[in-house]
């Protein structure tokens, strides 16, 4: 009896003990984690562009060709004022389509699963819409909203591009709803929008995030091309900049514009990131840590 009653009782210990463990082994491994996220990719980019500077020297390649990373932050340093202001032509169109993109998308979204006959109407559409070229449609919209209003054609133009990743993950996720949890509430007589918002958005949540993610990147590219297609030097974005510098074959400036251009993409996506892991990272496994 005392030998049953003392395995019980380190059994109940060892219970006890087993949670405080791992969550002390998620904690601790939780910061170096993070930090290997920072560095490595820092290293590895470091090594990249010492071999590119490397390589250019070496085999003494012309700068109108391929410049060395050296006289790419040159020109970045030179062209400061020009580049930032640019930047802030495209970010604007980029970030305001973003918005844009994300509120459409997840309104019609959730409007297009409340209606399956709206749905099986309107859905080929909105398939349509993505599949279409910006190329195709870019010279009729900016017909239609004229060339003194051609930020107003890059921003549809964005827009055109973000839309769909948002519009497909909200259904998608609202349909995705646990259908024994529809029953039950059903069962409790939950209304239709006590049902949206206790269970089927915040279950169609990380859908919806993953394609907000997706059409983040996306509202960069739709922004670049539809600046492309315009052209016309009435653009001033870092799009038309990239143009400028290749005709006049000031190779470092483009890709001055280029690095600027991919780092905004990059933080655009690191901030989409970090606000689906404040989201998510409490309550749903693609983002809750287990260093087990």
């Amino acid at each position: 009896m005392n030998t049953q009653t003392a395995m019980e009782g380190q059994g109940e210990a060892a219970q006890s003990e087993a949670p405080k463990f791992v969550v002390s082994a998620q904690k601790g491994q939780t910061a170096p984690t993070r930090m290997l996220d920072i560095l490595l990719p820092l290293f590895a980019g470091f090594v990249f562009l010492a071999l590119w500077q490397f390589l250019v020297t070496y085999l003494r390649i012309a700068p109108y060709v391929l410049p060395p990373p050296s006289a790419i932050a040159v020109s970045l340093w030179l062209n400061r004022y020009d580049l930032f202001r640019a930047l802030g032509n495209t970010a604007f169109v980029t970030l305001t389509a973003f918005i844009l993109a994300l509120l459409s998308g997840i309104g019609f979204g959730t409007l297009l699963t409340q209606n399956r006959t709206l749905e099986r109407t309107l859905w080929p559409y909105a398939v349509a819409l993505q599949v279409t070229p910006i190329v195709a449609i870019a010279p009729l919209v900016i017909i239609w909203v004229g060339l003194s209003r051609v930020w107003l054609a890059l921003l549809i133009l964005s827009w055109l591009v973000a839309f769909f990743p948002v519009l497909s993950n909200t259904v998608v996720g609202i349909k995705s709803a646990d259908h024994g949890h529809r029953n039950l509430f059903k069962l409790y007589g939950a209304s239709r929008w006590q049902r949206f918002r206790y269970l089927d958005f915040p279950g169609a949540l990380p859908f919806i995030l993953s394609g907000a993610r997706i059409s983040a990147g996306l509202s960069v590219i739709g922004a670049v091309v539809a600046e492309f297609v315009a052209g016309s030097g009435t653009s001033t974005g870092l799009a038309w900049t990239i143009i400028q510098s290749g005709n006049m074959l000031d190779i470092p400036r483009m890709f001055a514009a280029l690095t600027m251009l991919s780092a905004f993409g990059i933080v655009i996506w690191i901030v989409m990131t970090r606000v689906q892991e404040l989201l998510l990272s409490r309550w749903h496994d693609s983002e809750v840590r287990y260093d087990g």
